[in-house]
């Protein structure tokens, strides 16, 4: 597998859609053949489960059935479309991996972080970002500015804050494979630095990728 695999992550309200969609153009704009995802969704099975996992209409799901419903997602991304990009020696560029669900359906949801991991290995094969670019940020600022919400995002401050401090929690044990930065820096100024980052993974210098 020659690939590279890059995850945005963070909690809702971040800019992970803007920053996904600045580095899709950038290796556009460079020639690198890259893929660009998002979890839940990305496949037409994971589109139906993301619309019954995030509809208000849905109500309440057990914490258990929530955190299973997106390891189902992530089996059959990871099947149809990561995987085989990955092969093709693609960069895939996904908005949320299994760092979502380690820290919405296990710190969110305060279900065991030890069984919620095993779930997302065995769903995803044991595969895993080559880099994680977590964009950091307090849920007043994120998700609580946000009007309109879907049904995760409605889930009360304290599961965002939770939510927060299990991505972190994340970061902070394996840092090798994550670039945390802070959500509040200008779009450039993030932009560039995940630019250089994956430039490394790539074992290229960086300005013989810069279009």
């Amino acid at each position: 597998m020659s690939g590279v695999f890059v995850v945005f992550e963070g909690g809702d309200g971040v800019g992970k859609s803007t920053q996904q969609k600045l580095l899709a153009q950038r290796l556009a704009d460079a020639g690198v053949p890259h893929v660009v995802t998002r979890q839940p969704g990305g496949t037409a099975a994971g589109q139906r489960i993301r619309e019954l996992l995030l509809d208000p209409t849905t109500g309440d799901l057990d914490p258990r059935a929530e955190a299973l419903l997106y390891a189902a997602d992530k089996a059959q991304h990871v099947g149809e479309v990561i995987r085989p990009a990955l092969e093709r020696g693609e960069v895939v560029v996904s908005d949320r991996y299994v760092d979502s669900l380690l820290a919405y359906q296990g710190a969110g949801r305060v279900l065991r972080a030890e069984e919620v991991a095993a779930v997302a290995a065995w769903a995803t094969d044991g595969l895993r970002a080559d880099l994680t670019v977590l964009l950091d940020l307090e849920p007043g600022a994120g998700v609580g500015a946000k009007a309109d919400k879907d049904r995760i995002e409605a889930a009360g401050d304290a599961f965002h804050e939770r939510v927060r401090e299990g991505f972190l929690a994340l970061a902070a044990a394996h840092p090798a494979h994550y670039l945390v930065l802070p959500a509040r820096r200008s779009r450039e100024q993030i932009a560039e630095q995940v630019w250089r980052r994956l430039a490394e993974l790539l074992s290229e210098p960086a300005g013989r990728l810069d279009p």
